[in-house]
């Protein structure tokens, strides 16, 4: 059965162009909590599609994947699921070392004394072309969602123009491409007008955040929900501690939260307030720390009744 949603006195909302999902499907929390017990690698992939329609796959943040691998992720998954890809971090502004590319672009790359790459237009054209190559078996069987592009906080409105994301945008303006700025001086003051202009001029989505209630310039005010393309609305969801957030030098420890009931039910509102401004809405937990993450979405599904109930945490089932 497929739930509507009415906002107001307008249009109603279908449940199923809300999707639900997480910023990974193998994080070591996962493994641990979450999976069955001696449950193998290649059956998580299927396991998980089958709790969830989508996905945020983030090991193309640090390498570009064969695409014999990402054609086996097709075949694991059912028809209608959904694959965001985070774009390369090269192609992010962040700091990479040249083993970090794909083996035939090394040589043709320009690297500092420290072995970290020189972004050039030619290294960046090379990587986007080598990229998209990688995803198309993903676009081929309808599955490809978003290419998720996650500045580095070192990229400010201080010493950098958005116009330096012209060719790489360009490049992908026939995907849906999604940006997540992680330096909040792109979205206060007179900035954020230009800021959002320039994602509508591309046709790329501005994502919005749920983050910790602190005025730090690497946390993006989590109020902001700019619609800058119609088709898609994007909610990285990152957990609300600001120590954490702010002092976490792992991943694990930035982003470890787990969200109360009450708060997935603010969530899910937000959903369909986003729903009500955009024709589909990816809904992705990035609080990746143990099992919180997938218990978090599926709770959310929950509420926005595309699920029944979730299922109980694994220390209750063990």
């Amino acid at each position: 059965m497929r739930f509507l949603f009415t906002v107001g006195n307008d249009r109603a909302i279908k449940a199923d162009n809300i999707l639900v999902g997480t910023a990974s499907w193998s994080d070591p929390g996962f493994v641990e909590r979450w999976y069955p017990k001696g449950m193998r690698a290649a059956e998580r992939l299927p396991w998980y599609a089958e709790h969830f329609e989508i996905v945020e796959v983030n090991s193309t943040f640090y390498s570009v994947p064969d695409p014999r691998m990402v054609e086996r992720w097709c075949r694991a998954t059912p028809d209608h699921f959904i694959f965001d890809v985070k774009l390369h971090r090269l192609l992010s502004r962040h700091s990479t070392p040249l083993k970090m590319l794909p083996q035939n672009l090394q040589s043709q790359a320009e690297a500092d004394s420290k072995g970290k790459i020189q972004l050039t237009s030619k290294i960046e054209e090379l990587l986007i072309d080598s990229f998209i190559e990688s995803v198309e078996p993903l676009r081929s069987a309808g599955k490809l969602g978003a290419l998720l592009l996650q500045l580095s906080p070192a990229f400010s409105p201080k010493k950098n123009r958005l116009a330096e994301l012209d060719a790489l945008l360009d490049r992908v303006g026939e995907y849906s491409t999604a940006v997540e700025f992680r330096n909040r001086n792109w979205a206060i003051g007179d900035q954020l007008a230009k800021t959002v202009a320039y994602l509508r001029k591309h046709h790329a989505t501005m994502v919005s955040v749920d983050a910790p209630a602190q005025a730090h310039f690497t946390i993006m005010p989590s109020e902001l929900d700019e619609i800058t393309d119609p088709r898609l609305a994007y909610l990285r969801l990152h957990g609300r501690d600001p120590k954490a957030y702010i002092t976490g030098r792992t991943v694990g420890e930035r982003f470890h939260y787990d969200y109360s009931d009450e708060e997935i039910g603010e969530l899910a509102e937000r959903s369909k307030k986003l729903g009500h401004q955009a024709a589909k809405v990816h809904m992705i937990f990035n609080n990746n720390a143990l099992d919180f993450a997938p218990h978090a979405a599926l709770r959310l599904r929950a509420a926005l009744r595309q699920i029944t109930t979730a299922p109980a945490r694994q220390p209750e089932l063990w």
